[in-house]
């Protein structure tokens, strides 16, 4: 059944998609082995627009199986994301740049791994971020972008967070389709996450979580 839902989810069959995860619960299988699925069509889902093959109504479909799925699945996560949280991740997608895949998964893995996390979005300018550190007061900050525009958004959006006094408060995470250490460095954050998981795995690193 874990081919047929990751099928499924890649293919835009949603009602299939959702029928899939809730049978597969149903039959006991494990919240985490759900997930995984999940995680594997939305990379087929990205690399599919990366090539032209998916377009932005696509994206959005994949999103929202996504979110579907999540609630369905995230009761059975005994209390993993329940009760105390780790620590809070802010998230969007800089300024210029409307693309939400990479920034979901990462938004789904942090909050099944008991982050309590606020995704501001898309096109997301460097003032909001700010405004939101400050209201959200989070230990981790994550840049999303896919396009080559975002190189200096995210630049000016590090800038913005220095010039308002709170670059010392947060860790800085950039990803992306375009991303690399070359422009970790350009935009002045911390890390760059070449995937998912290890969006994750620094929010622990930096969160103290081991």
């Amino acid at each position: 059944m874990t081919k047929k839902l990751i099928a499924a989810m890649s293919n835009m069959k949603e009602a299939e998609a959702i029928e899939l995860a809730q049978a597969m619960l149903d039959d006991g299988q494990e919240a985490v082995t759900i997930l995984d699925c999940c995680t594997q069509a939305m990379e087929i889902v990205g690399k599919r627009f990366e090539a032209g093959q998916y377009f932005l109504p696509e994206l959005m479909m994949a999103g929202e199986m996504l979110k579907q799925i999540s609630d369905i699945v995230k009761p059975s996560l005994k209390g993993q994301t329940a009760t105390q949280k780790k620590g809070k991740v802010l998230i969007g997608t800089v300024q210029g740049d409307i693309h939400d895949i990479g920034k979901d998964i990462v938004t789904f893995l942090l909050d099944v791994n008991g982050f309590d996390v606020r995704d501001i979005g898309i096109d997301v300018p460097p003032e909001k971020f700010v405004a939101e550190i400050k209201d959200f007061q989070p230990k981790v900050v994550g840049l999303s972008g896919l396009l080559t525009l975002a190189y200096d958004s995210m630049k000016n959006t590090v800038a913005a967070i220095a010039e308002a006094g709170l670059r010392d408060e947060v860790k800085i995470m950039i990803g992306g389709g375009q991303m690399s250490e070359k422009i970790n460095t350009y935009a002045g954050s911390d890390a760059y996450a070449k995937d998912a998981m290890q969006g994750v795995a620094l929010a622990k690193e930096w969160i103290g979580d081991n």
